[in-house]
């Protein structure tokens, strides 16, 4: 699965509309992505290009993203030259990954200037940069490249561009049964799944699997022939330059994204489920963009998640020490009444004694118990000992359920920030959780961390189809705040069953109806941590009967008095801005 030059191809073809436009605005929302909004028959189009090292693209895109609040000296750079700029072309370099869209643009004189803007969708090594036409002068890129990082080439502002090294296959548009011949026999390429992506620039493994799968299932020549060969690629890249496109992705019955392209692939279409798009763009914003969301979410929070994952195991660790020290403690009655008994009998007992048989009258049977005693000791010396042991084990036994329900109620609270950080939708929300870590304690205050300019966020607002108002808390903050200061006593609270989740509040204004229940209920299972599952169970009742324990961790309530729903956790309700 991969955006290989065939389908960069189709981009290509695509982007080609734009030739003719202007450059809008110019934004870099994440460190290695800019977003150009370009007008176009009096309509703004965005064009997202990414240099991911995962998820490398160019496509057009439909996504708000919040840009930061400094812009990126790339971003200037390109503000400075493209801002206004007309694209006069958009090419591709022999079908490779490598797309140059040219900009032509007025300096401060009133002189025509050009600039290529080249982006390479190459993996790890992939770049975006802006290059001066006229000497070949690189203005700037986005990820700079040394020679510390790599011999063959540097990029950076100021050096000559140099493109990356072309590769010795054929181009798919334009060979000859001779160079066809001569690149097979040179390279010792067999007729295998990998020919063709051996053979010709452009073309993915998989890409070269279905083309294989084509020409061993559906062509009509021998199969041992190069001649053959030859004559079934030139009638496949024939066809496909011709803008044939269909434009769709594969994935399994239970919704494993198997593979894309801008041509059907008939190898998988017998045990998949296919779904086709209008567009390069539209396949590509709609499996891309939740699969970099995602990636980038875990990349910011990968710290906090470490954090929270280190303090539960402290708190897993500390359970364990606690539940051995209190079963220990089971047996201090036993030295207790080891007491009790020498105490009863001290008079019969003489120093020097190495144990005592005793009477155990506390007993229905009336056993004769033997007590150990120490021979340095006197009888009342070996009481006491008896006695200290019992109280020492008894103070040990009220402290360590003390601190064992309070080392439960820790772990119960990070397990509840932990499933927000995995539900997070943006790097808002993140920070978010960090601000209630600090205020809890985990995370040492720092400066950085206070924005006076950042705008506080708000829990999530939704409207039920009968008109019922619905707040669902994003962390455990909002939670707080929703359910102890923003809800009056008559609101309905929700919260998922033994399972972590957020507070859903919804205001009670009339007689709340049975369809609100359940699409409020959804919206607790979805924002929790059983989201994944097919039912789960939430708990409602009125907020009148929901309490906070005195020292109680954000987020941490009490309620009594519920009713339970089971629901799927769907967003079935339409969400307010």
């Amino acid at each position: 699965m991969a955006l290989d030059g065939l389908f960069l191809y189709s981009i290509k073809e695509e982007l080609k509309n734009l030739i003719g436009c202007k450059v809008d605005k110019v934004n870099q929302p994440e460190k290695d992505e800019i977003i150009l909004s370009i007008r176009e028959n009096r309509q703004n189009k965005k064009l997202l290009i990414s240099a991911s090292s995962n998820y490398p693209r160019i496509h057009f895109t439909n996504i708000q993203k919040q840009n930061p609040q400094k812009a990126p000296m790339f971003c200037m750079i390109l503000r400075k030259y493209l801002n206004a700029a007309k694209i006069i072309d958009v090419q591709q370099l022999n079908f490779d990954r490598i797309l140059n869209i040219t900009f032509e643009s007025s300096d401060e004189m009133g002189f025509n200037s050009k600039y290529n803007l080249i982006i390479e969708i190459m993996g790890r090594h992939s770049n975006i940069t802006l290059v001066r036409e006229r000497d070949n002068i690189i203005m700037d890129s986005i990820k700079h490249i040394t020679s510390d990082i790599n011999s063959y080439r540097n990029l950076y502002a100021g050096i000559e561009y140099i493109y990356p090294p072309k590769s010795n296959k054929l181009n798919p548009g334009d060979f000859s049964m001779e160079d066809f011949t001569k690149h097979i026999n040179e390279n010792n390429i067999t007729i295998s799944e990998k020919f063709f992506s051996k053979t010709f620039t452009g073309i993915s493994t998989d890409l070269s699997k279905e083309i294989f799968y084509r020409f061993n299932t559906y062509n009509v020549y021998e199969k041992s022939s190069l001649e053959d060969l030859f004559k079934f690629s030139k009638e496949f890249f024939t066809k496909f330059l011709s803008n044939q496109f269909e434009f769709s992705y594969y994935m399994d019955k239970n919704g494993l994204l198997k593979d894309f392209h801008c041509m059907d692939l008939l190898s998988l279409e017998e045990n998949n489920i296919k779904k086709q798009y209008a567009s390069p763009s539209l396949l590509l914003e709609d499996f891309y963009f939740a699969k970099d969301k995602i990636d980038r979410l875990k990349s910011k929070s990968a710290d906090l998640e470490k954090l929270i994952h280190t303090n539960m195991d402290r708190c897993l660790k500390k359970i364990k020490i606690l539940n051995e020290t209190l079963e220990k403690c089971k047996s201090k009655d036993t030295f207790k009444l080891y007491g009790e008994l020498l105490t009863a009998n001290i008079y019969s007992i003489k120093k020097g004694d190495s144990e005592a048989t005793l009477l155990n009258y506390y007993s229905e049977k009336e056993e004769y118990l033997t007590i150990g005693l120490d021979e340095n000791k006197t009888p009342s010396e070996n009481v006491q000992y008896y006695y200290k042991k019992y109280n020492k084990l008894k103070t040990s036994e009220e402290m360590g359920t003390l601190q064992l329900k309070s080392t439960e109620e820790e772990l119960e609270y990070l397990s509840s920030v932990l499933s927000n950080i995995e539900n997070a939708d943006n790097y808002d929300e993140i920070d978010d959780i960090k601000k209630e870590l600090v205020q809890t304690g985990y995370i040492k205050f720092r400066k950085s961390l206070k924005n006076k300019n950042k705008k506080e966020s708000t829990p999530l607002h939704f409207i039920s189809s009968d008109g019922f108002h619905i707040y669902v808390g994003k962390n455990n903050l909002q939670n707080d705040y929703l359910t102890l200061k923003f809800a009056r006593k008559n609101d309905i609270w929700m919260h998922t069953k033994e399972v972590h989740g957020s507070h859903v509040i919804i205001k009670n204004t009339g007689d709340i109806t049975d369809k609100t229940l359940e699409e409020a209920a959804s919206l607790a299972a979805y924002y929790s941590k059983g989201r994944n599952s097919s039912k789960v169970a939430v708990d409602y009742t009125e907020i009148k009967n929901v309490k906070k324990p005195s020292g109680a961790k954000p987020g941490m309530v009490i309620y009594y008095t519920n009713k339970t729903i089971l629901a799927e956790p769907k967003i079935l309700v339409t969400e307010e801005e």
